[in-house]
């Protein structure tokens, strides 16, 4: 929801993709420009996205970052058209969450994951990825992550940042935190249930 405007709300939907509506519902439109959706017959078609999550920078609520099914996508225009910024030959492509910097609208954090089809860490090593530059460039941050025989991934909700500390969970109850942005971190239990989400509070 538009923190300015009650009647400004986007909404992501699995498999329909992200709509706006500038009158508290009463009517939608697609804004999926530049998204692709590899499972469909037509990659760029306008409706049958796959958002995993949707979050808008603090700092400027004109860009806005999307992990979807298909890739980590940023705006900088409000949504009218995305561009993917996932890498090639890197981890970054399939996740579920991502977090932006309060400060910050071209920093951002991703957990990755090899595919929906598997759904583990990349080369069973856990990583954390963050960009500082709006998703050109990505730095794999592993110190203190488990590097062998990981099976752990990080669902939609449970990713969190304040200020320069971040906290991730995964599915097999693993849960890390760091104080420096993500450059190391430190386990603090993994004899949680699978984690769902995680949000710190002011």
């Amino acid at each position: 929801m538009d923190p300015d405007d009650s009647d400004h709300i986007y909404t992501g939907i699995s498999v329909a993709g992200l709509f706006e509506s500038k009158d508290c519902g009463n009517t939608w439109n697609p804004m999926n420009k530049g998204l692709k959706a590899d499972f469909l017959p037509d990659p760029h078609a306008e409706i049958g996205h796959d958002p995993h999550l949707l979050v808008s920078a603090p700092s400027d609520k004109t860009i806005m970052w999307q992990q979807n099914h298909c890739g980590v996508f940023i705006s900088r225009d409000a949504c009218l058209n995305w561009q993917d910024v996932s890498e090639e030959t890197g981890p970054v492509g399939f996740e579920f969450a991502i977090a932006v910097d309060e400060n910050d609208a071209e920093t951002a954090w991703v957990v990755p994951g090899v595919s929906d089809q598997s759904r583990i860490a990349v080369n069973k090593a856990l990583c954390v990825s963050r960009t500082t530059d709006g998703g050109r460039t990505w730095q794999s941050l592993r110190n203190g992550l488990p590097q062998t025989n990981v099976f752990d991934i990080t669902y939609r909700h449970a990713l969190d940042i304040t200020g320069d500390t971040l906290a991730f969970g995964t599915t097999t109850g693993n849960l890390y935190l760091s104080g420096n942005r993500g450059d190391s971190w430190k386990l603090l239990s993994n004899n949680l249930p699978m984690i769902y989400s995680l949000y710190f509070i002011d």
